[in-house]
């Protein structure tokens, strides 16, 4: 390479590693400094590096524990996004490897004859020859680099890394969305099992209403439509029950399809005995949502990724410096083929400039500022969500818990006036349908009861899910 292109290429050498890209800071977003007051709520100290607590485990049940390591090795949504993780890694690999030169070798032996046969006299005796052959071998290295005078590799790798980011927590979002909605099925199907004992209970009660009242009209002391209103409620309150075995076959379904099994060969025996306990969640502060919750930060990371994608296409407005060199031997001897004598070099640069193209480059970079736009929005908007969700479950955690308290109230008051006005009917006192509207509202209290602690089970997994996971030591069960 002669001086006057090294003194040339210099100043474009300098420029290496310079970037085109806007200065990246995570966009703002509106935040506020507390959550709407909620008595009984303590914050948290959460740290986004910190191990997220295994939080179900606050429920106490043990194949609630076993289900969700199931579905952390079989649940083919996290195997997906697992796969989209492991493919965003290796495309940042490659994306990083051109920043480096490339680097080939080759060799060869080429065997070849020209001329046709000729005829030779010697001492007057003629014979014939063939054309002459020569054997060449030759062995080379060769490679090119082109430098990041603008950024523009630069860039693309951060566009890569930004994606890769993003794409990982798309993964622990998918994973907590797995976890919430596994145990919230779950959760759903033990609440099924305390409703479908409840009204086995029931029918049983109302079988036994059904022969004092058929009891009673064979004595002739009670009228044929005693018999008939006990037949109609008993009969209704089988179908609740069948309803309801319906309901907890579908739970069960929906948990095979979440552990990786097929329904029909998936099975889950009955709870002996439900105990509804519940979790107390600590707060975080809003600001710390930004940090925790994997929904937002991938959001954040396609930001960065689409702001480093405006350097790339800026980039395009400079020229593109390759450097290129050869080496190697070429002989026609094997022997020989790596001495000085044989061998050979060369050095090149080249500069490209798009002159013109009508617009183009222009275009892209405005369609890259758009898209820059776009992902702002859309993680601005992820953020509110965010906020909105933790804010709908910090009331209805605190709604839900005031309203078992009365419907706990309710249904022992209900219980109680069914026995007793069922002892009264047995008197003679009242009639059969002041017994089937007591025991009706007595069942209607006791599954609201089992309803609403269910629905504090599930707004605890949802609340977990809004703030992003759970802290170690800091989810602990109350019962």
């Amino acid at each position: 390479m002669t001086k006057s292109v090294r003194f040339a290429l210099l100043p474009l050498l300098a420029l290496a590693g310079c970037s085109l890209a806007p200065h990246y800071t995570r966009p703002d977003v509106a935040s506020s400094a507390a959550w709407k007051p909620v008595d009984g709520w303590q914050p948290a100290n959460p740290s986004d590096q910190a191990p997220r607590a295994d939080w179900w485990s606050g429920f106490g049940d043990a194949t609630l524990d076993d289900l969700i390591v199931r579905a952390h090795a079989h649940n083919q949504t996290i195997a997906q996004a697992a796969a989209t993780y492991r493919q965003a890694r290796a495309a940042t690999r490659e994306a990083r490897a051109s920043l480096f030169p490339t680097v080939s070798a080759t060799g060869s032996v080429t065997h070849s004859e020209s001329g046709g046969s000729r005829t030779i006299v010697t001492n007057g005796v003629a014979s014939s020859a063939g054309g002459r052959a020569q054997t060449t071998y030759s062995a080379a290295l060769s490679g090119s680099w082109q430098p990041d005078l603008f950024g523009q590799i630069t860039n693309t790798v951060n566009n890569a890394r930004a994606t890769e980011q993003a794409r990982r927590a798309d993964l622990a979002s998918a994973q907590l969305a797995i976890d919430g909605e596994l145990a919230t099925d779950y959760l759903g199907l033990r609440a099924s099992d305390a409703q479908i004992a409840s009204l086995a209970a029931t029918v049983t009660a109302y079988q036994r209403s059904l022969t004092i009242a058929t009891n009673r009209y064979n004595a002739g002391i009670a009228p044929h439509s005693d018999v008939f209103q006990g037949q109609s409620q008993l009969a209704s309150a089988r179908s609740d029950l069948e309803g309801q075995k319906r309901t907890r076959a579908q739970f069960e379904d929906a948990i095979a399809t979440l552990v990786g099994e097929n329904a029909a060969a998936f099975a889950l025996p009955a709870a002996a005995q439900w105990t509804p306990a519940t979790l107390a969640v600590p707060v975080a502060v809003p600001s710390t949502l930004l940090e925790r919750r994997p929904d937002i930060a991938a959001a954040e990371r396609q930001v960065a990724a689409a702001n480093a994608q405006i350097g790339v296409e800026r980039a395009a407005f400079f020229p593109v410096l390759n450097l290129s060199g050869n080496g190697g031997f070429n002989n026609d001897s094997l022997s020989g083929l790596f001495s000085s004598a044989a061998s050979l070099w060369s050095v090149g640069a080249s500069l490209a400039q798009t002159i013109f193209d009508a617009g183009a480059r222009r275009a892209r970079v405005a369609a890259a500022r758009a898209a820059y736009d776009a992902a702002v929005a859309n993680y601005r908007q992820v953020t509110l969500t965010a906020f909105q969700d933790v804010q709908d479950n910090l009331a209805a955690t605190a709604i839900l818990a005031r309203q078992e308290a009365l419907l706990r109230e309710a249904s022992i008051a209900a219980d109680r006036s069914e026995a007793s006005v069922r002892f009264q009917y047995q008197s003679g006192i009242v009639v059969f349908t002041d017994v089937v509207s007591a025991q009706a509202t007595a069942l209607s209290a006791r599954r609201a009861l089992i309803q609403i602690q269910s629905d504090r089970q599930t707004t605890a997994v949802a609340l977990i899910q809004a703030l992003g996971g759970g802290w170690q030591d800091d989810v602990t069960a109350r019962r």
